[in-house]
C-alpha cells in the first residue's frame, strides 16, 4: 500500500469509529431524545396509555406568546387523559409532561442541542397550524409540571401544572 492509501485507510477507519462513537453515545440517551424509549416505562407523573383507556379528553392550544390554554389542569389518579395539542402559533412548540426538576434539565440539555427530536410517550413536537395527540394515564398523585422545552419558550414561561387527585 502507498503512503496515501494508507492515510485514506486511517481516515475511513476513524471516521467509522467516530461515527460507531457518535451512534453509541446517542444512542445511550434515556431522556427521549435520539433513542426509542419504552412505551410504558413508569414515570413519577404516570405512564403512557392506551386509547382504549382514555376516560377523557384534554384540549390544549400554544401560541407564540408562550402560552398553554389552559395552564392549570386536574385529573384524577387512575385517569387516561388523551390530550389534544393545537400549535396556534407560527413556530414550532411541543408539549413536556415531568416533575419540575426533571423539565429544567430537560430545558438546560434543550438550550444546548436546539433541534433535539422527540420519541417518548410524554413528548409532543407541535408544528405550526398543527395538532397531534397524546394519551397518558395519571397513576400516581401528586402535582406535575408540562412546559415546551424548545429554547427560549420555557424560560419565557411557556409551563402548566397538572393536579392529580387521589382516590
Amino acid at each position: 500500500m502507498s503512503a496515501s492509501s494508507n492515510s485514506v485507510a486511517l481516515l475511513l477507519s476513524l471516521g467509522l469509529l467516530l461515527g460507531s462513537a457518535a451512534a453509541l453515545a446517542a444512542g445511550e440517551q434515556h431522556d427521549g431524545h435520539h433513542a426509542a424509549a419504552p412505551t410504558h416505562q413508569q414515570k413519577a407523573w404516570g405512564i403512557a396509555g392506551e386509547p382504549e383507556q382514555v376516560s377523557r379528553t384534554i384540549e390544549i392550544s400554544m401560541n407564540d406568546q408562550m402560552r398553554f390554554s389552559p395552564d392549570q389542569l386536574e385529573v384524577k389518579q387512575g385517569e387516561t387523559i388523551r390530550f389534544v395539542h393545537r400549535n396556534d402559533g407560527q413556530v414550532m412548540h411541543e408539549f413536556v409532561l415531568g416533575t419540575q426538576a426533571e423539565l429544567q434539565a430537560h430545558a438546560a440539555m434543550m438550550a444546548t442541542s436546539p433541534g433535539m427530536q422527540h420519541d417518548s410517550a410524554d413528548m409532543a413536537h407541535i408544528a405550526p397550524g398543527q395538532r397531534e395527540e397524546l394519551i397518558w394515564t395519571f397513576n400516581r398523585a401528586g402535582e406535575f409540571d408540562f412546559a415546551c422545552l424548545i429554547p427560549g419558550h420555557y424560560q419565557a414561561g411557556m409551563v402548566g401544572k397538572v393536579r392529580v387527585l387521589a382516590n
